[in-house]
């Protein structure tokens, strides 16, 4: 959580770009991405110059060359962000402009550097030197706060609260699901440390971060003093696809400030022909656009065959299932309408997640989670690729409050179900495996005659939670939607005789008569 002084830098550094002429969020977070990858790669070559000197092995700077621009050419050190903030604002402003951001969108002719992969098509929009110069010297503020802080998460704290301002200035607030509920969803599905995660909508990598940091918290040892296990969360446990380059450079940014070296964020259509990845990951997590309908021309025949629709929440979801390993989860939001249209093409996918797949919960939300951008309701569905099913009761919860009012305003309150959703989930699936455990050990002891009972019932359908068995969904045109099992608990309530009540209505009117001549008298009437 960002807080005091460096919460007013980071606001006076964006009341600098605003004042400038820089207005769009978009533009001025891809502004700061930039000169954020340039001021790292100094810090980085630094670092990595210092390990080299301590370990006594040779290292060349990427600075330590000249380089060259037709036939001028300037030492590489000049570069550096420590050498041109000193600059004046005309010198600083003409060395950025004309050498850092070619020598940085040229960094490596392979591309393999993940700052030149992500700068690719970098364009330079501070409109004026004295601007930049103001910049520059705000964000030496705000490195100098973050260092003094200490804390590794600050970083990472301080480019989300950068990103929240999208939300906050009302554009592009779609790219941004709420914290709460994406850090929720995660902890659900409790990351591993040989996770293969991917958000095939990534946006500015949300659901990645929250997994990045929900292993740096649950499982550090396990993560970090493993070297196997490193190298596999810094270079491929997370992937992420965007169709908008600018948010693709944030949501790498995002991932790297908060640790990750080599996040694989790339420019995909994830629904298209563009897309091979077919039985690949373990983890998906995603908030998939709502946009309705798109061009079928360009959607994979393949999720078409499963799902033939224009929409795009079903095909995302006939999409995940395809990109899922056996055995891989998935925990995604989609509207309502997902759990309850009548289409052939809602019904089918439906289908495929119970009948060929293992459905384990439905989790609705209330309307108010998404505003004051969207007042869609929601729901969290939560599942297993098996390829031949599994589905033998999915979990419902019915969640009311999230600690924030459902209002416009969002301020925080008391209520929250999102522990309590936490909680039993984890039981249902503690429950469910010990199930399954027993049913296999009893099995191989009566040659696989008899299955086990689970212990944990169906939950009773007035509370907030339950169990609703698989032949009851099917025999509902697997209808997913809370109220269509939820029972209501109706409490009688006892009121007086018609007669009673028509004698104190009379009363209070002949009360009310005399009160209105008495007030008369009084005004002289």
């Amino acid at each position: 959580m960002i807080t005091g002084e460096l919460k007013n830098k980071i606001d006076s550094l964006w009341e600098i770009f605003w004042t400038g002429g820089l207005t769009n969020p978009l533009d001025v977070i891809e502004q700061m991405t930039y000169l954020m990858f340039i001021h790292d790669l100094d810090e980085t070559d630094n670092l990595r110059a210092k390990e080299a000197a301590m370990l006594g092995l040779p290292y060349e700077s990427i600075f330590a060359k000249e380089v060259h621009a037709g036939e001028r050419t300037v030492d590489g050190s000049m570069l550096k962000w420590s050498a041109f903030h000193d600059f004046p604002a005309a010198k600083m402003y003409s060395t950025v402009q004309e050498w850092v951001f070619p020598f940085i969108k040229n960094l490596h002719g392979d591309k393999e550097s993940a700052y030149s992969k992500y700068m690719g098509d970098a364009i330079f929009k501070v409109p004026t030197p004295l601007m930049l110069d103001k910049i520059v010297t705000a964000m030496d503020g705000i490195y100098e706060q973050m260092a003094q802080l200490k804390t590794t998460d600050t970083r990472g704290d301080v480019y989300e609260y950068l990103l929240s301002k999208i939300a906050t200035a009302g554009v592009n607030g779609q790219f941004r699901t709420p914290r709460h509920i994406i850090r929720m969803m995660v902890e659900l599905m409790d990351p591993k440390a040989d996770e293969i995660v991917c958000d095939p909508a990534c946006g500015t990598s949300g659901f990645l971060v929250a997994v990045s940091d929900y292993l740096k918290e649950r499982r550090k040892e396990e993560v970090f003093f493993n070297r196997q296990n490193k190298d596999h969360y810094m270079n491929c446990m997370f992937h992420g696809f965007d169709m908008d380059r600018t948010m693709l450079r944030i949501g790498a940014m995002n991932m790297m400030t908060h640790g990750v070296d080599n996040p694989f964020i790339e420019y995909r259509d994830s629904l298209s022909d563009q897309n091979p990845d077919r039985d690949k990951y373990s983890l998906i997590l995603a908030n998939p656009p709502f946009k309705g309908s798109l061009d079928a021309d360009i959607v994979s025949t393949d999720l078409l065959k499963v799902c033939k629709t224009k929409k795009t929440e079903l095909l995302f979801l006939t999409l995940f299932l395809r990109m899922l390993k056996v055995g891989g989860r998935c925990a995604c939001i989609v509207p309502d309408g997902v759990l309850f249209g009548s289409s052939t093409a809602h019904k089918a996918i439906r289908s495929e997640l119970i009948e060929n797949n293992r459905l384990e919960a439905v989790i609705s939300m209330p309307s108010g989670v998404f505003k004051p951008y969207a007042g869609v309701s929601t729901a969290i569905l939560i599942f297993t690729k098996t390829g031949h099913g599994g589905t033998d009761k999915v979990w419902f919860y019915d969640m009311k409050a999230d600690g924030y009012s459902l209002d416009d305003k969002r301020s925080p309150v008391k209520e929250n179900d999102i522990p309590d959703i936490i909680q039993k989930f984890t039981l249902s699936v503690a429950s469910r495996q010990l199930s399954q455990r027993a049913s296999q050990e009893l099995a191989s002891h009566s040659g696989g005659g008899v299955a086990a009972e689970s212990g944990d019932g169906e939950g009773d359908r007035t509370s907030q939670s339950f169990f609703v068995p698989k032949d009851e969904i099917v025999a509902n045109d697997y209808d997913l939607s809370i109220n269509k099992y939820k029972q209501t608990e109706y409490v009688a309530v006892e009121y007086p005789p018609t007669s009673e009540i028509m004698a104190k209505i009379d009363e209070l009117e002949s009360e009310i008569q005399t009160e209105l001549a008495e007030l008369k008298k009084m005004i002289g009437e």
